[in-house]
């Protein structure tokens, strides 16, 4: 192994395997995850240490990790001074942030934060929690749950629970009456280790990697041919990152032309090209798209 060694922090829990996945599209291979806390991967400049996301900020800030994964919810529990590299715009279910919602049951009369004075709110996110209350000058007692918060929400006046998707409160007959804390994945950085010359580097290509794949997730690479009396109209219902690539065929009647763009406009923007005169149109996934 090099003598020279990031130690980086993969999220070991729900947010695994959306992590690895996202290493591997960027082009960083990560293996034996069966070995628990130590798995490999095929960069002999990184030693990747499996922690879940709540205490890896702790570990960062503390310079036991160089860097690491986590959510933005944990650097603020854990008031972790550390720098923050990136937000990685994924997580375990969805591209969209993740909220921590105060929630209370379906059949409670409580319909706004105020009506919980002098109540009990049970959550895994403590601080967070306390401060939220603190702001609104909210008086409440916040308790640490060790799990299954939303089967307490009978048992106490209110929980904080994580949600991405809605579909664990809706399970449980919950509503959400406010939003606490709004989450993204982050990239972050011990403050030694970001001085260092190497480690940075190594924190900064692995950033870029990492931005680039999730990046490529929205768009696709888009070919075609076109005659070059056509050329004109089909570039003005293009939309490209900056100008589309452009090069001369073979057959002097005829242009290339190749861009990247949105999936989301990829259903639409086809066949507005057929029916424009393009031909041999195909489209492409893409491993990594840098702005």
């Amino acid at each position: 192994m090099s003598k020279q060694v990031l130690k980086l922090g993969i999220p070991a829990g729900s947010l695994q395997g959306a992590t690895i996945e996202l290493f591997a599209q960027a082009g960083l291979q990560v293996s034996d995850l069966k070995r628990g806390y130590l798995p490999q991967i095929d960069d002999e400049q990184i030693q990747p240490i499996c922690l879940r996301a709540q205490e890896m900020s702790r570990y960062v800030a503390d310079g036991v990790l160089d860097a690491g994964i986590t959510g933005y919810d944990w650097i603020m529990e854990n008031e972790s001074d550390v720098v923050e590299v990136a937000e990685l715009a994924y997580s375990k279910a969805t591209a969209r942030p993740a909220t921590w919602v105060l929630a209370v049951p379906q059949e409670s009369s409580v319909t706004r934060p105020a009506d919980l004075a002098g109540g009990i709110v049970a959550t895994e996110l403590v601080n967070a929690t306390k401060k939220y209350f603190e702001r609104k000058n909210i008086d409440v007692k916040v308790e640490f749950s060790w799990g299954a918060t939303e089967v307490k929400a009978r048992l106490v006046d209110a929980i904080v629970e994580l949600t991405e998707t809605g579909a664990s409160l809706r399970a449980n007959e919950l509503r959400a009456i406010d939003t606490v804390v709004t989450s993204t994945t982050r990239f972050i950085a011990n403050k030694r280790a970001w001085q260092d010359q190497f480690k940075r580097r190594k924190i900064e290509s692995i950033s870029i990697l990492l931005n680039a794949a999730i990046n490529a997730r929205s768009r696709v690479g888009l070919k075609m041919n076109v005659k070059r009396a056509n050329l004109d109209s089909i570039l003005k219902i293009l939309p490209a990152e900056k100008s589309p690539t452009v090069s001369s065929l073979a057959d002097s009647d005829y242009m290339a032309v190749e861009v990247i763009i949105e999936k989301k406009v990829e259903r639409t923007l086809v066949p507005a090209l057929k029916r424009s005169g393009a031909s041999g149109i195909i489209t492409y996934p893409l491993n990594k798209f840098i702005h």
